[in-house]
């Protein structure tokens, strides 16, 4: 998917966990450069240079990472990331430790990724200036302490992380139960999500889907029964 404000999903994939997946970071233009949202787990660097340059930009293009949560699948290239790229690291005030090496990460198993520093603590409400319009930081803790996703305002355009995933027999659908520790927060973060005006959403896991605030609404409403 490439909108025309300068949204890029950037899908790659790779071994994690001795199995393939297929994962989903953004790139989002900006007068400065590109900021990425999400790192990709271990060995994802590859596949992000190659997709960044079909797009004419370099990896070193990009001056901030944003993590939406600190998974191992979404933080664990970071620190590869930044041995190549000189760029500022944003997560929420609740991912932080974990991603610095502080905190064991909740869903690892003792064999984490290589810590990285962050450099910006995230809060609800922040906004970056892109070519896509503001780009706000929408809390949506549940499938980890501090997750968060971007929304797009000007584009009516959700960057959900793991709030929501397209990966399964829906076109979109609610966390997945097994990754998310507290769902009840989760079920709380997507009533949060259904107030915005959103028609395309764009999921970690499964990429752009053309569905938005009504089906999000929707889910809320099947795993709040």
């Amino acid at each position: 998917m490439q909108n025309d404000a300068g949204v890029h999903t950037l899908p790659i994939t790779v071994e994690y966990d001795d199995r393939e997946i297929t994962v989903t970071p953004t790139a989002v233009e900006t007068d400065r450069g590109l900021v990425l949202i999400d790192a990709g787990p271990q060995g994802a660097v590859g596949g992000l240079e190659t997709h960044l340059r079909s797009l004419g930009y370099e990896l070193t293009d990009v001056w901030l990472v944003i993590l939406t949560h600190h998974d191992a699948d979404h933080a664990g290239g970071l620190a590869a990331l930044l041995e190549r790229v000189d760029a500022i690291v944003a997560t929420h005030r609740d991912e932080s430790a974990y991603v610095s090496g502080e905190t064991e990460p909740i869903k690892g198993d003792g064999d984490r990724y290589p810590p990285a520093d962050v450099d910006i603590e995230l809060a609800d409400g922040v906004r970056f200036p892109t070519l896509a319009g503001p780009m706000e930081v929408v809390a949506t803790p549940g499938h980890s302490p501090g997750h968060v996703s971007l929304y797009f305002p000007d584009g009516s355009l959700l960057v959900a992380g793991d709030a929501l995933v397209a990966d399964g027999a829906e076109p979109l659908d609610g966390p997945k139960p097994h990754f998310t520790p507290d769902m009840d927060r989760a079920v709380e973060s997507l009533g949060t999500l259904a107030q915005l005006e959103i028609e395309h959403t764009v999921c970690y896991h499964g990429g752009y889907v053309d569905r938005g605030t009504e089906r999000i609404r929707e889910i809320r409403e099947q795993l709040a029964e």
